[in-house]
């Protein structure tokens, strides 16, 4: 399928050459092999670009080369800058998560895309994991039966993200840029809501509290409560030494367990008092993102099934998020009172 849209496809934009814009590179180069792929990168390009055939350093330079798709990996502050005159040009857009740093805008790109009839999806690239499409399987067919509550917690030292490389001179560690865990770890956000439904109302915490020499919050906690009336605990952060991410349904049939980092879903079957494995696949690196690129490519062409249209994360679902994170900042400015979410 993905032969079929090498012809369709004959001029494509990188924006950002950070190490996300670089993966994205290298695997559209991948997928489009005879395809013309060019990157903007207004802090200069000197030199050629690995699996790049050009460079331009203005956005207007950008918007005259007139790809057919454009793949946003600027820091988060800029998203929606370079988004809206690729759109305007006729780009589908790929957006790394999050969408933006706010909601703001972000209702004015979708309906851009929409009245264009132009794909725009967002970079949540988890939901293209094999064990978290079993998990949500395992929940929506009634493994555990009714699920009472969910505990999710993601976190990993900062410094340890990208070695060799400044932690500090990071968007992650620049609110203004779009940093802070909220934002940056805000797949947990995506996930609940795909595997659960819409949030009603949040609560939160949310410090800096380590010692890390970063402007953004280090550490949050979350209280979600969604409209069938589950709840939902997330902590967050970027202080703890060994790398976590996973998420627990505790239910009246057992209890259902993703975990990324071990790479494996198991169920704790109260029938043989122990758990069971579901699925354990540890996926390598690019999988997830190669996948998602490949549904996005799929469906720029019509070429995608229904389940892939249904996992991919689409610019209603990154406005979701937004609203969340920002219900969340409401709240902690109110001392973590509930705050509801607006999905106006």
């Amino acid at each position: 399928m993905i032969g079929v849209m090498q012809s369709r496809i004959e001029r494509a934009l990188i924006v950002g050459l950070g190490s996300i814009g670089r993966r994205h590179l290298r695997l559209l180069r991948s997928s489009l092999p005879d395809a013309d792929i060019r990157v903007l990168r207004h802090s200069g390009c000197d030199g050629d670009v690995e699996f790049a055939d050009g460079c331009f350093e203005t956005l207007a330079d950008a918007c005259a080369f007139s790809p057919a798709i454009a793949v946003i990996a600027s820091p988060a502050s800029e998203h929606l800058n370079h988004a809206y005159p690729l759109a305007e040009v006729g780009a589908h857009l790929l957006v790394e998560k999050p969408i933006s740093v706010s909601q703001e805008g972000v209702k004015s790109l979708i309906k851009l895309c929409k009245d264009k009839g132009l794909r725009l999806q967002v970079g949540y690239n988890l939901r293209f994991l094999r064990i978290l499409q079993s998990f949500r399987s395992c929940i929506s067919n009634g493994l555990v039966g009714e699920v009472y509550s969910v505990r999710c917690e993601v976190g990993q030292y900062l410094p340890d993200w990208r070695p060799g490389v400044d932690y500090r001179q990071t968007v992650s560690a620049q609110a203004g840029l779009g940093g802070g865990v909220l934002r940056e770890l805000s797949h947990e956000l995506d996930l609940l809501r795909w595997i659960f439904g819409e949030v009603k109302n949040v609560s939160a915490r949310i410090a800096r509290q380590g010692s890390l020499e970063i402007d953004a919050e280090d550490s949050a906690l979350l209280q979600l409560e969604f409209k069938n009336t589950l709840s939902a605990q997330i902590a967050m952060d970027f202080l703890r030494r060994d790398q976590t991410r996973a998420c627990t349904a505790i239910g009246e049939k057992g209890t259902l367990r993703w975990d990324v980092t071990r790479g494996v879903v198991e169920h704790f079957d109260p029938a043989v008092n122990d758990w069971q494995d579901i699925l354990r696949a540890s996926p390598e690196r690019d999988e997830a993102y190669r996948t998602q690129l490949e549904t996005f490519l799929m469906g720029i062409g019509g070429l995608e099934s229904d389940r892939e249209s249904e996992i991919s994360a689409r610019g209603e679902d990154a406005l979701a998020v937004m609203q969340i994170i920002d219900a969340a900042r409401e709240s902690e400015a109110k001392n973590g009172i509930r705050v509801e979410v607006s999905f106006e």
